[in-house]
């Protein structure tokens, strides 16, 4: 889900809603949310991306730790997916396929979700991901726009791995295991989530593709602002060097156009273009009160989320939605 949404797409049109749905497409969250029972919610997400590396283990296991990200970002609990894969026959043995669903299977057996089988079809551009299965307490949904002014805004992973990506696309960065960017976009958002159910959470969503100031433009809804800090966003390794490269994918240039003229800013476009970067399972942006904010910074980092960090703060709406400081 998100700025160009398939709830976009199908406004108008009538689909058969019930009493128990409790979040559809039309709010642009990061799952749809059935209640079961006054005590248990269903989750449900799909995601699927094209190859971020040549490594099909690591990709398997980015495309994975990717998916289950928007199970984590409503604070439910990941427990049975499906895998998802279009496989470029011509290119990709048998042997290259079954190394990325051992990814996969990986961090699915990590986040102790039960794989149910799935389903495959011959693509002309390799795609692999999951259909993921969660559960949530009703009354204990985080939304992506339920936060409220003042708030202050955490961000648990750095961002950049799009332009890293493009980096090791174009091959102009080589591929290491214990790459920062490439480590973060294999940890799950699991551990993070669960920390942060201890903390008055009004609102959460994942990083992904439409950046950092797409997706905290939904958590600006009814009227709500934002103010971000842009000295204060971590970055992995080399981001700053890559962009006076002018190493920035496609996605990332798209981001900014769409999304510019939703900013105030001051600061020139090398200084803020890593805010619309496209990620792959990048972190989790809580809001939460400012006087919890801190402490859920360390619990983070003692977490394994080093470079957690706050971020900037909800506010009232000014002409534009986000300012970038």
């Amino acid at each position: 889900m998100g700025l160009e949404d398939l709830g976009q797409m199908m406004a108008g049109m009538e689909t058969y809603r019930d009493q128990h749905l409790l979040v559809g497409y039309d709010t642009s969250d990061d799952c749809g949310v059935y209640a079961l029972s006054e005590e248990v919610a269903l989750v449900e997400s799909v995601d699927f991306i094209t190859p971020i590396v040549d490594d099909p283990f690591l990709y398997g296991q980015m495309a994975a730790s990717n998916a289950l990200s928007d199970i984590f970002a409503m604070g439910a609990v990941p427990k049975t997916a499906l895998n998802l894969l279009m496989w470029d026959k011509k290119h990709l043995s048998k042997e290259i396929i079954t190394e990325i669903l051992k990814g996969g299977a990986s961090k699915l057996n990590e986040a102790k979700v039960t794989l149910l089988g799935g389903h495959t079809i011959a693509d002309q551009e390799q795609k692999y991901g999951l259909s993921v299965s969660g559960i949530v307490h009703p009354k204990k949904i985080w939304r992506n726009c339920t936060a409220q002014v003042g708030d202050a805004l955490v961000l648990s992973k750095p961002l950049g791995t799009g332009i890293i990506a493009t980096a090791l696309k174009n091959g102009k960065l080589e591929l290491k295991a214990d790459c920062d960017a490439v480590v973060s976009m294999c940890q799950l958002n699991q551990i993070a989530s669960q920390m942060a159910q201890e903390f008055e959470i009004h609102a959460c969503t994942d990083i992904t593709g439409f950046g950092l100031v797409g997706h905290l433009l939904e958590m600006c809804a009814h009227d709500k602002g934002a103010s971000i800090f842009v000295e204060k966003i971590p970055l992995f390794d080399g981001v700053v060097d890559w962009i006076s490269k002018d190493v920035i994918p496609n996605g990332t240039r798209e981001n900014y156009a769409f999304l510019k003229q939703k900013i105030k800013t001051s600061l020139d476009f090398s200084q803020v273009i890593a805010c619309f970067d496209a990620q792959t399972s990048g972190g989790l942006l809580f809001a939460l009160p400012q006087n919890q904010a801190h402490m859920l910074v360390e619990r983070l980092r003692f977490g394994g989320y080093e470079q957690s960090e706050i971020i900037g703060q909800m506010t009232k709406r000014d002409q534009e939605a986000i300012e970038l400081l």
